[in-house]
């Protein structure tokens, strides 16, 4: 046994206090049951301060400062483009070696969060909502018809550039992408309640007042009947021109269905918003060819939501309201 690495941590133990004892190295190896040669390279290793062997860094401190500054200033770029620029400030190192500190410095290439433009009125009316619905049960939210449109593309792949972050740092500024509302896209509308999913319907044109009002008549309607059957509800619907236009209400007092307050740019509070995010990752793996095999898989996806999923989904509507008090009226996680 001649390799310090064949020695056990007991014999490491006994072979260290025998020689703070002063024995002599060959009264140590018969005590340790070991060879004198394991015995002397392990006490000169000690002496040296040399925990274990391996090959020198290629980077200095000083270089990696250098590439943690290059990553926090623009974390939406690729490690290519991040191992050009940390090169050119004269660090030699592979592409490899890059990408491996990077994650020894906690960075991890996450898709970014997508934040909602706020301006301070906004969040002030985000805020005041919430201070008046923080005393709404769950029986009370069980009552709200949650509704939303949103967009499916032919492919999932291209989910857009991606960020370098650290853990905890989905929510930094820094770290996040602003959206556009309303980007030229066919929408899909659907509606949700405590007790599952209403049918879904493939808008084919822009929508405006006319148009909104046909779903509401053809869709929403009998979304409610399949819902709540006779019960009371409210209607829940975010701030597109199409849903507050005046004959859109005068529409909703004909049919005398309440409608809820809501404040504008705030998908953080719809839960249906996360319904639609559970339906896209359950199709990631899914390749339509055309249209209607998306709307085939669409509806298929749609029609594997539980009345569970929702009723979790609805219940989790006091959190989201704690978390915009919280945060003043800006921007939520969820």
């Amino acid at each position: 046994m001649g390799k310090t690495s064949d020695l056990t941590a007991v014999q490491k133990t006994i072979i260290d206090t025998l020689h703070k004892e002063g024995k002599t190295q060959k009264v140590i190896a018969k005590e340790a049951g070991c060879s004198q040669s394991s015995v002397s390279k392990h006490i000169n290793r000690q002496a040296k301060g040399r925990k274990k062997c391996g090959r020198k860094k290629c980077t200095s401190s000083r270089d990696n400062r250098t590439l943690q500054r290059i990553v926090t200033t623009n974390p939406f770029k690729n490690v290519g483009e991040i191992h050009k620029e940390w090169t050119a400030a004269g660090v030699s190192a592979s592409r490899t070696t890059t990408r491996r500190l990077m994650k020894d410095m906690g960075f991890r290439c996450r898709i970014p969060c997508v934040k909602p433009l706020l301006n301070k009125k906004q969040r002030k009316k985000r805020l005041a909502w919430a201070k008046d619905k923080k005393d709404w049960t769950d029986a009370e939210w069980s009552k709200v018809m949650f509704s939303d449109e949103s967009k499916f593309c032919i492919s999932f792949g291209n989910q857009g550039p991606r960020v370098w972050r650290k853990s905890g740092e989905a929510q930094n500024p820094r770290c996040m992408r602003s959206s556009v509302k309303f980007p030229p896209s066919v929408m899909v509308w659907g509606a949700m309640s405590s007790a599952g999913v209403g049918p879904l319907c493939f808008l084919r044109s822009r929508v405006n007042a006319a148009v909104y009002q046909e779903v509401l008549e053809h869709f929403m309607l009998p979304a409610a009947d399949q819902l709540y059957g006779d019960a009371d509800f409210t209607f829940q619907q975010d701030l597109a021109p199409a849903h507050s236009a005046k004959t859109t209400s005068t529409w909703f007092k004909d049919h005398g269905i309440p409608v809820l307050d809501w404040p504008a740019n705030s998908p953080d509070l719809n839960p249906i918003e996360n319904l639609w995010g559970i339906v896209k990752r359950r199709m990631q793996y899914a390749r339509p060819n055309n249209a209607e095999e998306l709307k085939t898989t669409i509806r298929a996806t749609w029609a594997l939501i539980t009345p569970e999923q929702c009723h979790r989904l609805i219940e989790s509507m006091p959190r989201r309201i704690t978390a915009v008090i919280e945060a003043k009226g800006a921007p939520t996680k969820y």
